[in-house]
């Protein structure tokens, strides 16, 4: 019994990029998920990804850059300002500069660098490094 898809998918792609694999299939699929993969292709943490429906809820293919150290979700989903975001960079990713928070906004979801571009605050979603 799956309850957090988030955090499914994201072992998922931790452990085929662990194992040197080049395509992982995550299934199934839903819209945050898209997004998050969204982010990850515009950093190049993955090469692409490609949703395929499949009558059960659909499935993303994704083909790996090997690039992938750590990723994972944040729970519980602290709220967070603009300006708190330091603060949380530095308890979930190793370096300054190095990895990327992933916020869901009121203007979608986004890179914690862009939010803080816009001054915008919200959930933490998820890290990658």
């Amino acid at each position: 019994m799956q309850h957090d898809l988030l955090n499914d998918a994201l072992v998922q792609l931790r452990h085929a990029d662990q194992q040197g694999r080049a395509k992982v299939e995550i299934h199934p699929a839903n819209g945050l998920i898209g997004e998050v993969l969204r982010i990850f292709r515009e950093h190049q943490y993955i090469a692409d990804f490609a949703f395929h429906p499949d009558g059960q809820g659909g499935k993303f293919e994704v083909t790996l850059a090997r690039r992938i150290n750590s990723c994972g979700v944040i729970k519980p989903r602290f709220a967070v300002r603009g300006r708190e975001l330091e603060r949380f960079e530095a308890r979930f990713l190793p370096a300054q500069d190095f990895g990327l928070l992933i916020l869901s906004t009121n203007q979608g979801v986004l890179g914690h660098s862009k939010a803080r571009e816009l001054g915008l605050g919200g959930r933490l979603l998820a890290y990658v490094y």
